[in-house]
């Protein structure tokens, strides 16, 4: 027989009423699939280097466009997919076979659009070669500043245990190198998706403080089992 699937990661506590709460609420939520969603930390960095690329290289307002839809619609997904992964903990205390299929079909979701955007960013990437081609010396700054912001970001969501102070040495070098970035950006419009990412980033790492997690790691149960 198998164990009994451990409870899930404490959500945060609701409080208080109207339209700021609701946002407060729903921006809580984000930080909580971050901090407990290894795919959603994957995701988010993934969508760094999206931005990185938009901020570099001249698109048009199509491209732009579905490239920032792509980035959010998979957001999307995987929150709505972390929130039936709680429904069906909560409904389903021990494992069972149709729990796990139907966070199965919904990992599968997930997955499927994200082999889509990685479809559409190389589509667009080759339609823009050209223009790829004629902005070498974008590229290579995007490159040389756009490292080592991935890096700040990637360890700001990494579930380590650290000194406060790493991350906000993280956090301070990210800005600074998305400020450098952003005085020559061909994209205002993915420079503020990137800015924004990293604020995701940071929050997380600090929630993540404050749970006390440390090196905890919030493991998979039999019921929690994604693709």
């Amino acid at each position: 027989m198998n164990a009994p699937a451990p409870p899930s990661p404490p959500f945060p506590p609701r409080g208080g009423a109207g339209i700021v709460a609701s946002f407060r609420h729903a921006w809580a939520g984000l930080i909580h699939t971050v901090v407990h969603q290894r795919n959603m930390r994957v995701h988010l960095v993934s969508a760094v280097l999206v931005g990185l690329v938009g901020s570099g290289i001249e698109l048009g307002l199509a491209e732009k466009v579905t490239l920032i839809f792509c980035v959010l619609l998979i957001f999307f997904a995987e929150i709505l997919n972390s929130a039936l992964e709680h429904l069906v903990d909560l409904a389903v205390q021990q494992f069972d076979e149709k729990a796990r299929l139907a966070k199965d079909a919904a990992a599968a979701g997930v997955m499927v659009l994200a082999l889509g955007t990685v479809v559409i960013f190389a589509a667009l990437l080759v339609t823009n070669w050209n223009i790829v081609l004629n902005s070498g010396p974008r590229i290579a700054r995007q490159v040389t500043l756009g490292l080592p912001f991935t890096a700040c970001v990637t360890l700001l969501v990494l579930p380590r245990a650290r000194p406060v102070w790493v991350d906000w040495v993280a956090f301070v070098l990210g800005a600074t190198l998305l400020g450098l970035m952003a005085l020559r950006t061909a994209s205002s419009v993915f420079t503020a998706l990137t800015a924004g990412l990293l604020g995701v980033a940071m929050s997380a790492a600090r929630t993540r403080r404050r749970e006390g997690l440390g090196q905890k790691k919030t493991g998979s149960s039999p019921v929690n089992h994604r693709a």
